[in-house]
């Protein structure tokens, strides 16, 4: 037995070698992810930071009417849920009906937090992953008729053909299009339906008094660069002909928020210009809070 052990020496030294490298390794990798981790805790304490003293303790955005102070995040993918509640807060809510294309999964859109307080609802999105995974976390919602799914991708000779489709009413409360590209030329297209509230994504990129949009292609799939959409100029100017007034920009520079002339009063601050609510690309402060996101059945008491 001890001969053995002795001419099988070099080879249990290799395997300690090995075992201890494996175990080197090992808390390496755990130490990398604990960087990680805590490099994330960081950034999230250092968007917090920025947001907090460059939004919230900023002058600019004081007066009750701008919108930018009421942001928060449920289910949009940056302070859209809670700009969409303060203006409805404001105009008052009629048949509760809201219609997005862009939906993408229904996890980072700016109307899954509207069917938590029984909004009803009609998504457009082109992707069959994307489709697959709505069918999936709002099956309750499909079948109880509070969302109409439509896999299609949008285009402006399509667009009020799919509304028929999908049964959206003439007026309706909210409209949120966000397509990566074809957004101006598909909302100048919409002539028979008259949303109270339109959310449009812009190009923030351009400046503000700019009269820049992208040139119409109805196969225009965003390739993850700066060439999209509009500027914000172009999309005031577009709001102004069909009737509605540009009342705010979320803070990070990606959705413009209109309400239709007839609502708007005295309750959103003017001048309704592209040079007044022109916010810059801000994409750095993204960021998917708390945990990650899921939808349910959810009751209220």
């Amino acid at each position: 037995m001890f001969k053995t052990i002795v001419r099988n020496l070099p080879l249990i030294r290799h395997f300690l070698e090995i075992n201890s490298h494996i175990n080197s390794i090992n808390k390496i990798e755990k130490d990398v992810s604990e960087l990680i981790d805590l490099n994330k805790r960081l950034l999230e304490i250092s968007i917090d930071n920025y947001i907090n003293k460059n939004l919230h303790e900023n002058k600019r955005y004081t007066d009750s009417k701008k919108l930018n102070q009421y942001e928060y995040q449920v289910y949009s993918q940056n302070g859209e849920d809670g700009i969409i509640a303060e203006i409805f807060k404001r105009i008052g809510v009629t048949n509760k009906f809201c219609v997005e294309f862009g939906a993408q999964n229904g996890l980072a859109n700016n109307t899954t937090c509207l069917m938590l307080k029984d909004w009803t609802s009609a998504w457009i999105e082109a992707r069959t992953d994307f489709i697959e995974q709505i069918e999936s976390k709002f099956d309750i919602h499909i079948r109880n008729n509070k969302l109409a799914l439509k896999k299609a991708f949008v285009t402006a000779e399509n667009i009020e053909s799919l509304f028929k489709e999908l049964n959206v009413p003439e007026e309706f409360d909210l409209l949120s299009i966000d397509i990566d590209g074809n957004d101006y030329w598909v909302w100048k297209a919409i002539k028979n339906y008259s949303p109270r509230v339109v959310v449009i994504e812009y190009n923030a990129m351009l400046l503000p008094h700019d009269e820049r949009i992208m040139k119409y292609n109805p196969d225009h799939v965003w390739k993850g660069t700066g060439y999209f959409g509009a500027s914000l100029q172009s999309m005031e100017i577009l709001g102004h002909t069909k009737g509605y007034k540009l009342v705010g920009c979320n803070f990070i520079g990606v959705n413009a928020f209109f309400v239709r002339e007839d609502l708007v009063a005295d309750q959103f601050l003017d001048p309704f210009t592209a040079e007044n609510h022109y916010e810059p690309p801000r994409y750095y402060l993204q960021r998917h809070i708390c945990h990650p996101k899921d939808f349910g059945e959810f009751k209220t008491i």
